[in-house]
């Protein structure tokens, strides 16, 4: 059966190897997998992208990855891949469920001004709120997605901070007596770029210091 005659790629001339088949061929870009995969390691994440010159690079930057995509699809922004990609994204980590968006309003028109997107990343974004962000989010006026938290219990309060750390933002907490109405935009996370499809979200290069993220890891 397959699992008998599968063999396990180990060593980075092997790991060259299979890249350069996914590419078509392309041994160039079988090295540079090789490389990626030696630099992450079996759990980093690795993202292709299409470069704006003719050279092929390897950047290798603090990140995250977690399993929850968006919570509706009106979000996308590039249709054909079918995933919300973001720039230079301010984050929102909300400890809670959000039913209703009043409180959070004054916040929404500040991120407005900046013209930059804003990813909701909370328990569950429902209701009123998810309508509201969408119909927004159709009209043009906020750039914005939302995800679900991912884990649960105390390993979902773990993972926010994780999240917090790596963006340079605050998880915001009822334990810790904040409150929606009085987010500011200092408290939330930046990152250079957030991509989201249906049941992963990434998150490249956060705002956080490296200190405390090596001091996380």
């Amino acid at each position: 059966d397959l699992q008998k005659n599968s063999k396990k790629v180990t060593s980075n001339e092997e790991i060259a190897q299979v890249g350069t088949i996914s590419a078509n061929g392309d041994a160039e870009i079988g090295k540079f997998l090789a490389d990626a995969m030696k630099k992450v390691g079996n759990e980093g994440v690795i993202t292709v992208e299409e470069a704006k010159s003719l050279e092929t690079e390897l950047d290798v930057v603090e990140g995250m990855q977690f399993d929850r995509g968006y919570i509706s699809p009106y979000f996308v922004t590039n249709a054909d891949k079918m995933r919300v990609e973001m720039d230079d994204a301010y984050i929102l980590i909300n400890e809670k469920k959000l039913s209703s968006l009043n409180e959070l309003l004054p916040l929404l028109e500040a991120v407005v001004q900046t013209g930059k997107p804003l990813v909701i990343v909370a328990e569950d974004v429902e209701g009123e709120a998810l309508a509201t962000l969408v119909v927004n989010r159709l009209r043009g006026g906020l750039k914005v997605a939302a995800v679900k938290a991912p884990g649960f219990g105390d390993r979902r309060k773990a993972m926010l901070q994780d999240i917090a750390i790596l963006t340079g933002g605050q998880a915001i907490s009822e334990d810790l007596g904040i409150k929606l109405e009085n987010v500011t935009l200092q408290m939330l996370g930046r990152a250079k770029k957030v991509m989201i499809d249906k049941e992963n979200t990434t998150i490249v290069n956060g705002a956080g210091k490296k200190a405390d993220i090596d001091a996380r890891v």
